[in-house]
Parts: C-alpha cells; sequence; structure tokens
C-alpha cells in the first residue's frame, strides 16, 4: 500500500511487550515502568490476526520487538503462526540477547529468519551500568549461537553516546574483519528518557565514519544486506561483516520509510517520532472483519507525515520501549 507521497508501505513492527529484563538508562526509568493492565496488551491470537489484515494491504515483512520481545510467553508460537502466512516473506526479531541463546534453536523451528542485537557496549562494566546489571557474557553467547544457527544477516545495533561509548567504536568496527557481523551505528534518538542523555552526547554518523577510516581505512559503501532498515552499510576491503549508519536525526531518510508501528496495546503509529496513533484494539475486540482491519491499518497509513520532527531533544508522551522503535 501506498502512503500519500507514494512510499510504499509494506513493513510492520510490532511490539509484543513495554517490559524488559533490563533497565538500560537511555531508555527506562531504573524503578522499571508502570505496568500496563493485562486487559489493555494485545494477546498472541490478536497480534496474529493483525498480522494477517495487513496481509491483505501489501504488508510482507515483520519484525517482533518490545521492550524485549522475548520474555512475551508463547513468542514461538506467535512466530510460528505469523510464519505459516504465506505472504509474509520476511520474519525477524529484535533482542538485548540476554535470553536469546536458551530459545534460538525453538525460535528458529518457528520461522524466525532474522535476528538484531542491541549492543552499546564490548566492555562488561560498561555493558553492566549502561543496562543496570546486565550480563555481557549471555550477551555474546547469543550472538555466537545466532551466526551458528545461520540466522543471518545477524546485526548489531549500537546506540553511539559521546563521552560513554565513543571510545570502543573502533572495536566494534573490528568485529567485521572476523565475523559475519552487520555492525549499525545508530543516532541517539531524543525520546523519552535518552532526551535527558542527548544533550551534549550525540554524535552524528559522518563523525562516526571519519573515526573509522581515520583509524582503520577506507570505507566502500555497498549494497544492504538483507533487511529492511534505513541504514548505509559500507565495508573494509577483505572483511567478512559490514558497517551501517542509521542517521535519523542528521540526516533525514524520512522519503523512503515503508514502515507502520504496532504498540503493544493495539495502537498503529505512522511515525516514530510522533505521538499520534489510531486504535485498532477496539475494532479487533469488537469482532471486525479482516476486511475492516485492514481498512483501518490502510487508513493508518495515510497519516504517516513527509518528514519527522526530531531534530534536537523535545517532548514525546511515549518512551521507545512503549513503542516498539
Amino acid at each position: 500500500m501506498k502512503d500519500k507521497y507514494s512510499r510504499e508501505i509494506d513493513y510492520l513492527r510490532i511490539s509484543v511487550t513495554d517490559r524488559c529484563n533490563l533497565r538500560c538508562k537511555y531508555c527506562m526509568p531504573e524503578k522499571g515502568i508502570d505496568m500496563v493492565s493485562h486487559k489493555d496488551v494485545l494477546s498472541l491470537e490478536e497480534i496474529a490476526r493483525i498480522v494477517q489484515a495487513s496481509t491483505l494491504v501489501g504488508v510482507r515483512k515483520i519484525r517482533l520487538t518490545g521492550g524485549e520481545p522475548l520474555i512475551r510467553k508463547g513468542i514461538s508460537q506467535l512466530i510460528a503462526k505469523i510464519n505459516s502466512m504465506p505472504e509474509i516473506d520476511d520474519l525477524a526479531l529484535t533482542t538485548n540477547g540476554i535470553t536469546f541463546a536458551e530459545q534460538a534453536e525453538k525460535l528458529k523451528q518457528a520461522g524466525l529468519k532474522r535476528v538484531n542485537f542491541s549492543l552499546d557496549s564490548l566492555r562488561k562494566d560498561r555493558f553492566k551500568f549502561i543496562t543496570r546489571e546486565g550480563d555481557l557474557d549471555k550477551v555474546l553467547e547469543s550472538i555466537e549461537a545466532a551466526i551458528k544457527l545461520d540466522l543471518k544477516p545477524v546485526k548489531i545495533n549500537t546506540v553511539l553516546i559521546r563521552d560513554f561509548n565513543d571510545d570502543e567504536i573502533v572495536q566494534f568496527a573490528n568485529l567485521t574483519m572476523e565475523k559475519s557481523l552487520h555492525i549499525r551505528f545508530i543516532e541517539l534518538m531524543p525520546i523519552g528518557t535518552s532526551q535527558t542523555w542527548a544533550s551534549g552526547r550525540f554524535i552524528p554518523a559522518q563523525e562516526v565514519k571519519d573515526i573509522i577510516e581515520i583509524k582503520l581505512g577506507r570505507l566502500d559503501k555497498i549494497q544492504k544486506p538483507k533487511g529492511n532498515g534505513p541504514a548505509q552499510y559500507y565495508q573494509f576491503k577483505g572483511a567478512i561483516g559490514t558497517i551501517g549508519f542509521i542517521s535519523a536525526i542528521s540526516e533525514h531518510f524520512c522519503s523512503k520509510c515503508n514502515r507502520l508501528r504496532l504498540t503493544s496495546t493495539g495502537g498503529l503509529r505512522p511515525c516514530l517520532y510522533s505521538d499520534d496513533e489510531v486504535d485498532i484494539r477496539t475494532a479487533l475486540r469488537c469482532g471486525a472483519s479482516l476486511k475492516k482491519l485492514s481498512e483501518i491499518i490502510a487508513s493508518s497509513v495515510q497519516h504517516k507525515p513527509k518528514k519527522h520532527s526530531a531534530i534536537g531533544p523535545g517532548t514525546y508522551r511515549s518512551m521507545m520501549y512503549q513503542i516498539g522503535g
């Protein structure tokens, strides 16, 4: 389906829960979040029905996110249900990796095709600090499990924060020389709790690229590996993996945006940087047909703005973990 700016929207990102087993400082409050009532959260069956309806208007790509999606009970059953839909040609997951290793084989058997790991430091002490008690070894074990199971491309999403982890840029980039990993450096986005981190800590993608080339040599632009994200990809000569840059703040890529988001409470969000959303849960629970649900999805796409307005710290009611960024 096309929006009013003729962009083809074929990608749905689904937050299956707003809960998480980490408390990353730029994402979630230290004491956790206000619990959403169980009755307000979409059931797995409801999520699957929305996905089925979305295929009627051209959605072909699904990514499951959170919070942390792997703490949602029955996640493998949801993956199997979505995988059984012939219209869906790509089914991926974003995780912090804490419990992925122990679930990896089951997830692949259910039909998971690809996985992205959120990882902001390769230093145990720093990782523990930013995540508030996270175990880096568990994440590294999960990344190796994904490589072993051939859930490729295996991508690592790294949010760079000035004077915190910017001294690890070269170390992350070096991983692509010997491993089949795709490192994606992401600009810090001023949403929710990250607004207090964003002031003075933002690092534009071009600066990161310059640092890498000064230290490690020229990066050649390449065709991006399989996926639906906005990253621009580069590679060192002879490297196995790639390096991507997601410049949501310094360089808008809104003209190429192909996505719609579904929150865990049944809100359809046309844009990550806007609190505007369309309620699909009410219609779903009132027994709406697949056709009617697909019409709501198509209608929400027409609310998609030409470009986002996140040019610096702003005011957003929602947090990233609630949106499934």
